[in-house]
C-alpha cells in the first residue's frame, strides 16, 4: 500500500523513517488491541461497556495497568526493544505524563506493526511514531514465541 502524506502530517517522524500502509482503515480494534492480535474489539480501560477490558486488571490508564494486562498474555518486562529470536515484543509509547497512548508489536523482520486509532496499520520503525502525538516508548515487553514441547 506505500506511504501516506496524510499520516506523515500527524506523526511527522514517520516521513524521516522507513514505513508501509499494511491496510485500509478500521474502526473494529485499536492499537492496544493489534499488539495483542486482537482485530475484533477495541481494548481500553474505561467504565463503559462498549470496550474490552483484561478481567481483573485495575480499569484505570496507567502503565502498570497495561503491563498487567499484557502480562495474563505472557508478556513480561524487558528494557530492550532489538529484535531476539525466540521473543516476540510490544513496545508501549507513553505521552509526558507517563500516560499510555499507544501500542505497536515487533515483527520477525525487527520492524514494528501498529494499528493508528480508527486510521491504517503501518509497518514501521519504532521511531517512527514518537513524537508529540504518541510521545516516547515508556516500555517494553516480551514474551517467548517457541511452541511449547
Amino acid at each position: 500500500m506505500g506511504r501516506a502524506i496524510h499520516l506523515e502530517l500527524r506523526y511527522p517522524n514517520l516521513a524521516l523513517t522507513e514505513y508501509t500502509v499494511t491496510s485500509p482503515k478500521s474502526q473494529e480494534y485499536n492499537c492496544f488491541a493489534w499488539a495483542a492480535g486482537d482485530q475484533e474489539r477495541w481494548w481500553q480501560p474505561t467504565p463503559e461497556d462498549e470496550f474490552f477490558w483484561i478481567e481483573g486488571v485495575p480499569m484505570e490508564e496507567t502503565l502498570l495497568a497495561y503491563i498487567k494486562a499484557y502480562q495474563t498474555l505472557g508478556y513480561e518486562l524487558c528494557n530492550d526493544e532489538t529484535l531476539e529470536i525466540g521473543y516476540e515484543k510490544i513496545a508501549l509509547y507513553v505521552n509526558d505524563e507517563g500516560i499510555p497512548v499507544h501500542a505497536a508489536r515487533q515483527l520477525t523482520s525487527g520492524m514494528w506493526t501498529s494499528k493508528l486509532g480508527a486510521l491504517e496499520d503501518i509497518e514501521h520503525e519504532l521511531e517512527g511514531l514518537t513524537g508529540e502525538r504518541y510521545g516516547n516508548v515508556g516500555q517494553v515487553l516480551r514474551r517467548s514465541n517457541q511452541a511449547t514441547i
